[in-house]
């Protein structure tokens, strides 16, 4: 009895460390997780800025758009027509949205704080595309009252 309660103590002693790092471990990987997923910018909101076709010109364009899961949905309003999202997917910085122009339409940008900045293309047109998120303004500087 003696032998059997020894060893029980030294496999408690043995275990109960080792379940502890692997529970803290668990909640640091948890915890990192939760950091890094609130870190990531969300695409939710209203983009307006310019685009240019392969003819050169300036097309108006605003982007409304929708994230969930990391999936798009919304409109792209432009003064060349209304365009349904049909899909897209929002990765790190790389935004790609996929359109309904008559035929399939392709928006790739590259994410830098408010700014959406690529190339479209819908059947034999396209050309680049910068937009900005409507309401992010630069802070003015302030001066003393």
């Amino acid at each position: 009895m003696k032998m059997l309660r020894k060893n029980l103590v030294i496999v408690y002693e043995t275990v109960a460390p080792i379940a502890g790092l692997m529970l803290l471990l668990s909640c640091l990987a948890l915890a990192q997780q939760g950091k890094s997923g609130s870190g990531k910018s969300d695409l939710t909101g209203r983009y307006e800025g310019t685009a240019k076709n392969k003819a050169e010109d300036v097309i108006t364009v605003t982007l409304e758009l929708t994230e969930k899961e990391s999936a798009l949905s919304g409109m792209i309003r432009s003064s060349h027509g209304d365009f349904p999202v049909t899909g897209g997917s929002h990765k790190g910085d790389a935004v790609t949205i996929e359109f309904d122009a008559g035929s399939q339409g392709t928006i790739s940008l590259h994410l830098s704080e408010d700014k959406l900045v690529g190339t479209w293309s819908a059947g034999d047109d396209g050309g680049p595309i910068d937009v900005k998120k409507a309401g992010a303004q630069e802070e003015a500087p302030k001066g003393k009252s």
